[in-house]
């Protein structure tokens, strides 16, 4: 099994306001620190560009940006976000990123070889937001181990 994740976040301005510009200036570099990262399986981009900001699924709120990827396991995933190049971002997201009042990150486990849809992720999201963390739908704080293979 593998572990995929989404994380959303709404921008604190459009893209292509200076506030923001800094963020979008470094997605490349945060990227190649995903992709040359220990257990990094797939990540989401569109068809246009090397990352998923041009993917905008919440059509009320254009602001919103997704990122999904997969991983060998949640350790692998663990060490990219907190323990990598990647953590010098995350303490600044609120720079660039309006506090969210509820979930924004969702993880699940996946077979091997399957990549998420977008639809299934937002799904998960929801149904954490609903239900707490759940196998269906959890967080690193209350995570599940994949269930056997039957």
């Amino acid at each position: 099994m593998h572990l995929a994740q989404l994380n959303i976040g709404r921008l604190i301005a459009a893209e292509g306001d200076p506030r923001v510009a800094e963020f979008f200036a470094h997605l490349d570099e945060i990227n190649a620190v995903a992709e040359a990262s220990p257990g990094f399986v797939w990540r989401m981009v569109d068809g246009e560009t090397n990352n998923a900001t041009a993917l905008r699924p919440y059509h009320a709120d254009p602001d919103m940006l997704v990122n999904m990827s997969v991983w060998t396991s949640r350790e692998a995933l663990f060490d990219y976000v907190y323990r990598s190049g990647h953590m010098e971002y995350l303490r600044r997201r609120r720079e660039w990123f309006v506090p969210l009042r509820e979930v924004f990150t969702v993880l699940w486990w996946l077979p091997e070889g399957e990549l998420p849809t977008l639809p299934d992720a937002m799904r998960r999201l929801e149904h954490l937001r609903e239900n707490g963390s759940t196998p269906y739908a959890f967080t690193f704080r209350q995570a599940f181990d994949p269930e056997p293979a039957s």
